[in-house]
């Protein structure tokens, strides 16, 4: 990350103003998830397993997955800054009622329910970051401004983790404890909301398709349901087929859902790792499953520095080839021992391969996609990236033990990472156009 083109960037005015909007509401994200991970894994009443874990997972992620064709139809006929308003405004009425539920003893159908509406909302706003950027930075700046702010993001959102578990200490771990660090997360939500009202109106776009952009107006009458799902569909199917158009596109999506899909099964290893093997009660597990998440977080950090000069010298493409590759080798020297502390430096260095090859991928769609189309791949984009998550969950569970120690399945997902990387980089060779994509 080169200093100077990341000091211009700072100092566009809007840039910062969409930058605030998106740390506010990523720290509160942390501290949501962060209480709803002490309340469903790491309380001392219950014990998790990783059929629990693919559950907990599958419920949150695989319908969240299917909100997020909407996202995209949507932020290409909304207005992207009142995107950006109105939904904290409306996760925050959502989390007080997810707190009622805490704090009446809840969590079965209801609950999880109640949380899947929070993340699934969240597509929203996310996917209208993604779409936004392009239109407060110029276009050679892409690559500096998403591995700072989708990157610092992320990392705010690991502090966010530590407020709330910050948050845990001080009003306790049980259900009045978790219930009063969601009511601290609705209130930072609105904050959020409120950031986002200094961005002038008509700047995020969409530009290019007026017919489809709808006015406040517009907006207030709802569509009937069928029309509503046939504009889905139909969307999806106008992203799907922009993206086949673009195989550089297409390739990118193919090498984060592989990797999502083997990050997540390195993800429930760790979360029972921490829970029943590195730690012998619910509260040290909670500490170990934080601070491999905290050295996960500063790998992402460091992807955000190392990533765009390296792929200015060797291209998007062969960096994450790269990094499938480093993946195995990390996960083979550092993981097979099953132990504490080399498990937490594999940790940082899957961090650097996950924020590294996502920071790829951003860049490639946000390069190679039409703005008008944005929202519709944007939102094929995170389906992809949380249900080849949720999957290799559901998969996982039934197999790993509860204790995470599983030599088989990480040897598998080594071969795989490995195998993965010549692959990917025996097809982006075939799709790679002959200058540095990213000049």
């Amino acid at each position: 990350m080169q200093a100077g083109e990341l000091r211009g960037i700072l100092r566009g005015r809007d840039f910062r103003r969409l930058y605030g909007t998106r740390l506010a509401s990523q720290l509160t994200d942390g501290v949501f998830q962060v209480a709803l991970a002490g309340y469903v894994f790491f309380s001392p009443e219950r014990q998790a397993t990783a059929a629990k874990a693919a559950a907990a997972f599958a419920v949150t992620l695989l319908p969240y997955s299917a909100l997020g064709p909407f996202a995209g139809v949507f932020i290409d006929r909304w207005r992207r800054r009142q995107i950006l308003v109105w939904t904290p405004v409306l996760r925050a009425l959502l989390v007080l009622i997810v707190a009622g539920l805490v704090a009446g003893g809840q969590d079965g159908l209801g609950f999880f329910l109640g949380v899947l509406v929070v993340l699934g909302v969240n597509r929203f706003f996310l996917a209208a970051l993604s779409a936004a950027l392009p239109h407060v930075v110029r276009r050679d700046q892409l690559v500096t401004a998403n591995a700072f702010s989708v990157t610092s993001g992320t990392i705010i959102a690991f502090a966010g983790a530590g407020v709330g578990y910050g948050f845990r200490r001080v009003f306790g771990a049980g259900h009045d404890g978790t219930a009063l660090i969601l009511v601290v997360a609705a209130a930072l939500f609105l904050l959020a909301g409120l950031i986002a009202t200094t961005l002038p109106k008509g700047l995020l776009g969409p530009h290019g398709a007026a017919e489809d952009v709808t006015t406040a107006a517009e907006v207030s009458q709802a569509p009937r349901a069928v029309e509503a799902i046939r504009g889905v569909l139909g969307g999806l199917v106008d992203g799907g087929r922009h993206i086949a158009r673009r195989p550089q596109a297409a390739l990118a999506l193919g090498a984060i859902s592989f990797h999502r899909f083997l990050y997540g099964v390195v993800l429930i290893m760790t979360l029972l790792l921490c829970r029943n093997h590195f730690a012998g009660d619910p509260d040290r597990g909670l500490e170990t499953f934080a601070l491999m998440l905290g050295v996960s977080g500063a790998g992402y950090f460091a992807a955000a520095l190392i990533t765009p000069p390296v792929v200015r010298r060797i291209s998007k493409q062969a960096w994450v080839a790269w990094q499938l590759g480093g993946a195995a080798l990390s996960l083979l020297v550092l993981g097979m021992p099953f132990a504490e502390r080399p498990w937490a430096v594999g940790a940082f260095l899957l961090g650097v391969v996950s924020q590294g090859v996502k920071l790829c991928v951003d860049t490639t769609l946000q390069e190679t996609i039409d703005d008008a189309y944005r929202g519709r791949v944007f939102a094929v984009y995170d389906m992809l990236f949380n249900a080849t998550f949720a999957a290799a969950a559901a998969a996982a569970a039934t197999w790993l033990p509860s204790d995470g120690r599983a030599d088989l399945t990480l040897l598998a997902v080594i071969v795989a990472y490995a195998a993965g990387a010549v692959a990917y980089r025996t097809a982006a060779s075939r799709t790679q156009r002959p200058a540095h994509a990213l000049r």
